[in-house]
Parts: C-alpha cells; structure tokens; sequence
C-alpha cells in the first residue's frame, strides 16, 4: 500500500534515530508490502456478506503481518482489570512503538491520538506497557471515496486539524500514516437486495477508465 505521512513533535526524525530504527522500518514495510491484490482478493474472499469497504480486508491483512513479526494486537494498556477492555487498549505494539489502525468515526479522532499517550506516559492506573512514540494509520481523503469508507469516519486531513487544539495534551512523538487511494481499482457500492449493500471492486484501465 502507499501512503503519506505527517511527523508530530519529530516523530519520523526520533523513529529513524538507531534505538527505533529497527522497530520503525519493521513497521513500514508491513505496510508497503501489501498489495492491491491481496486486498481485492481478502475483500472478495468474505463469504457470509461482502463488506461495504476495504478496511475490513485491511485490518485482517495488517493483524496478519503485524502479529507475524511479532508486534503484539490488542496490547493492553494498563494492568488492572477495570481498565483492560476495548477502550483501554492499542491495535498492535512492540517495545517502544504503539500502533492505532483508525478507520472509525471521526468522534474518536480525539481519542484515537490521545491512547498512544496514555501507552508512553507514566500514569497513576499500573501500567501494562510502556511504549515511547505512537503511530497511527487511517485513510487519506481520496482513500476514503476510493475504498467504499462510510463518509462518516475520520480520516488522515481530519485528523491533522485536530493535531493544534490538542498540541498541549499529546506530549509524545506521533506518526500519522494516511494510506492513499488505490491505482488499480476502487470499490462501488451496490444494493444486490434491498437493504443491502456491499462493496463491488471495480478494476480500472490504464487510461484511468473504469472497467465494468
């Protein structure tokens, strides 16, 4: 997959230095080395109801490489029992880096930056992990309409508009990675039966028409 990036308090310049280095560039090639056509296949292999989007096929496929290298999911990130539930905890982490996949509603935009810095401070709950910068991965704009997203979630430019009103409450190291629109294809919503609706790939030509 290809993507862009924004560095929030130098995030990618700390990520490069050599005691992340390692982490960073682990991290970066799961992403890279998904292709496009393991995600129309992951999308198209759902065999129950085809999902309105790709980001089911995604996650599937990110938590596949991710947990193969090592990079633990669902990483909790305090130890006491009323704070270990879905709320309390990270996608993926691994020593000093904490990973969020955010493809959910832009009312947890807040919250989705605010997790990796509960994961990297001291806090007064006992903590679990004690992760040093945080990176989250979303959908750009032109990803979102591309990739059958629901308009509703939050996205990579959404995300950067919250960065300024928060700058005095993220107080770690943050790389946002927005992953861009596929070249190959894009995903058509489609209604086979009344309220019904699944994400249909739609292959497109070398001369950016779309083949049917």
């Amino acid at each position: 997959m290809n993507f862009v990036t924004h560095s929030f308090r130098h995030a990618e310049v700390i990520l490069n230095e050599p005691q992340f280095n390692e982490q960073y560039k682990e991290l970066i090639s799961v992403i890279k080395d998904i292709t496009e056509s393991e995600i129309i296949n992951t999308h198209q292999s759902y065999l129950k109801k085809t999902p309105k989007s790709i980001s089911v096929a995604i996650n599937d496929l990110l938590k596949e490489r991710f947990s193969s290298k090592g990079w633990k999911p669902e990483s909790s990130i305090f130890q006491q029992d009323e704070y270990t539930g879905d709320t309390w905890r990270l996608d993926f982490a691994k020593q000093d880096i904490s990973v969020e996949v955010a493809f959910n509603h832009s009312t947890v935009i807040a919250w989705n930056l605010i997790k990796p810095v509960l994961a990297s401070e001291l806090n007064h709950v006992q903590k679990a992990i004690q992760t040093k910068v945080g990176v989250i991965i979303t959908v750009t704009k032109d990803m979102k309409k591309d990739g059958g997203f629901d308009g509703a979630i939050g996205y990579f430019e959404k995300f950067l508009d919250y960065l300024p009103p928060l700058q005095n409450l993220l107080t770690v190291p943050i790389l946002l990675i927005g992953l861009t629109a596929p070249e190959s294809f894009k995903i058509e919503h489609y209604n086979p039966a009344p309220r019904k609706t699944i994400g249909r790939v739609i292959m497109r030509k070398q001369d950016d028409q779309l083949l049917f």
